[in-house]
C-alpha cells in the first residue's frame, strides 16, 4: 500500500494530463462601492478681492489682479446608469456694475480615472452654470495644486451702477451633481 501512494504521487506529479491531483474550492465575495459625489475647495480661507482708486481724474478704477489661490477637489463614482457628473458654481448676490468671473482650468496631473473639463471662463451669477462637465468614477488629489485651479476676477460691467462699499462679502457655492 506503501509502495501504491508513491507511484500515484509519481504519477501525478510526471504524467498530469492522466489523473486528477488537483482540487479546487470557491467562495462568495461580496463587494459594496457607494456613489460618491465629493467636492472640496482649497485651501480654506476667504479670498480679498479689491478694487484701487485711479491715481488720475478721468481714469477708470482699478481692477483687482487675478486671484488663483484656490483648487477645486472632487472624488466621484457614478452610479449604476453611469451617468456623468458635472460641478456648477453660483454666487449668492450680485454686485450691482461689477462682474465676478471664474476661470476653471484643466485638471492637474494628480489623481486618477475620467476627469472633468472646464467650461473656460464664466461670469458667475445666482443661478449655478457648469464649470466642470464629463466627470464619471475619479479623483483628483486632495489640497492645493490638484484638481482644478480656480482663478477669479473682477470687472467693471456698468460704471452708471457702482456705489462705494466695503466688506462686502460674496458667497460662491459648488455643486457636484449628475
Amino acid at each position: 500500500m506503501k509502495y501504491f501512494h508513491y507511484i500515484l504521487l509519481f504519477s501525478c506529479i510526471i504524467f498530469p494530463l492522466g489523473l486528477s491531483c488537483q482540487t479546487t474550492g470557491s467562495s462568495n465575495l461580496s463587494v459594496n462601492l457607494p456613489t460618491i459625489a465629493l467636492v472640496d475647495i482649497e485651501p480654506m480661507g476667504a479670498i480679498n478681492l479689491n478694487f484701487s482708486a485711479p491715481i488720475q481724474a478721468g481714469m477708470p478704477i482699478i481692477a483687482p489682479t487675478v486671484n488663483n489661490t484656490k483648487w477645486l477637489n472632487y472624488t466621484s463614482a457614478v452610479t449604476a446608469n453611469g451617468t456623468n457628473r458635472r460641478i456648477t458654481a453660483s454666487i449668492n448676490r450680485t454686485i450691482p456694475g461689477i462682474a465676478i468671473r471664474l476661470l476653471t482650468g484643466p485638471p492637474s496631473s494628480t489623481g486618477a480615472g475620467v476627469l472633468g473639463v472646464s467650461a473656460g471662463q464664466l461670469t458667475l451669477g445666482t443661478t449655478p452654470i457648469v464649470i466642470v462637465s464629463g466627470i464619471r468614477g475619479a479623483f483628483t488629489g486632495n489640497g492645493a495644486n490638484n484638481g482644478h485651479q480656480l482663478n477669479f476676477s473682477l470687472t467693471t460691467t456698468n460704471y452708471a451702477n457702482l456705489s462705494a462699499m466695503t466688506s462686502t462679502v460674496v458667497v460662491v457655492t459648488y455643486t457636484i451633481l449628475e
